[in-house]
């Protein structure tokens, strides 16, 4: 029990040192490919699970413009723009399959990408990111209402066997969360992918 709180508190402490990119953050000259994966790699370094990992790299960018995901660079340089569409891609390359991203992503990139008549992407990002204490404080009050659920089950159990199962019950409860939120997202994406057809011809 008291190992299991520690981790609570662990998990807490992690979440803490999170944060997202600031748009004032982005530098407001284009950059070159090395210069958005230093970037990208110094402002989310808090996000790794282990200091060797890669934020991204050419290749995944490369990818992800060839996959659609992503709009190609200007003369080998990416604007503000590329910058706001690959933190997102960064958030759901680990949830979503590249053609869920790009799905998700086409009326975005179609009607809102460099496009001065339209909201601009920072407005997009802003408005989105604005969420983000809130959504914070209600995952850190979901996990904790998880983390006692966990406590009480495997209780006649011999001490280091109870300890195990309920951070195994817990672990479950948290990915039977991301399972179905996963389905309902995708459940979405559907959606969009009949109401907003990759093929519209952009309006004028």
């Amino acid at each position: 029990m008291k190992k299991n709180n520690e981790r609570l508190r662990g998990i807490f402490a992690r979440l803490d040192r999170l944060d997202y990119i600031k748009p004032e953050q982005i530098p407001n000259i284009d950059l070159y490919m090395d210069q958005v994966t230093t970037f990208m790699d110094e402002h989310l370094e808090k996000s790794k699970r282990y200091p060797e990992d890669k934020v991204l790299t050419k290749t995944m960018i490369n990818n992800y413009a060839k996959n659609n995901l992503l709009p190609p660079p200007i003369k080998k340089k990416y604007s503000r723009e590329h910058m706001l569409l690959l933190i997102f891609i960064y958030y759901f390359k680990n949830i979503l399959s590249f053609n869920d991203i790009e799905t998700l992503f086409h009326p975005i990139t179609e009607d809102h990408f460099m496009d001065p008549s339209k909201l601009s992407l920072q407005d997009i990002y802003e408005e989105i990111f604005s969420l983000e204490k809130e959504q914070m404080k209600q995952l850190k009050e979901d996990l904790i209402r998880r983390f006692r659920t966990s406590q009480e089950v495997f209780t006649e159990q011999e001490e280091d066997d109870k300890e195990y199962l309920q951070l195994f019950a817990f672990i479950c409860a948290l990915g039977f969360d991301v399972y179905m939120k996963k389905q309902t997202m995708e459940l979405l994406i559907d959606q969009i992918r009949e109401e907003f057809p990759a093929d519209r011809k952009k309006k004028k």
